[in-house]
């Protein structure tokens, strides 16, 4: 199997709008988007309504497919890009002694 370091997005996956938090405003999501919640901008047939366009937050230009994070099937890349949100997703701070939280 020879490697790639350029892939096209596989059709009909949208995992990329959906594992993953955004933490900018992008539109039709203001406030962001959680984890897990898909994309106001993904469109019925797993594409992005806003890609490559102006608007379109810097964290999903950002994100390319790549065979470690998209695996073999959409299944594959919505566990691989759920795992990586938990493993970076910041820690809650540990309650101060004497504080009720």
């Amino acid at each position: 199997m020879s490697c790639r370091s350029h892939l096209s997005c596989r059709a009909g996956c949208g995992a990329c709008c959906i594992a993953p938090s955004i933490a900018s405003a992008l539109p039709g999501m203001p406030e962001g988007k959680p984890a897990g919640v898909p994309c106001a901008q993904l469109l019925p047939d797993m594409r992005c309504a806003v890609f490559g366009r102006p608007d379109r937050p810097a964290f999903c230009a950002g994100l390319k497919p790549s065979a470690e994070m998209c695996g073999d099937s959409r299944e594959a890349a919505l566990h691989w890009l759920t795992r990586l949100e938990i493993l970076t997703a910041p820690q809650a701070a540990p309650a101060r002694p004497g504080s009720r939280g």
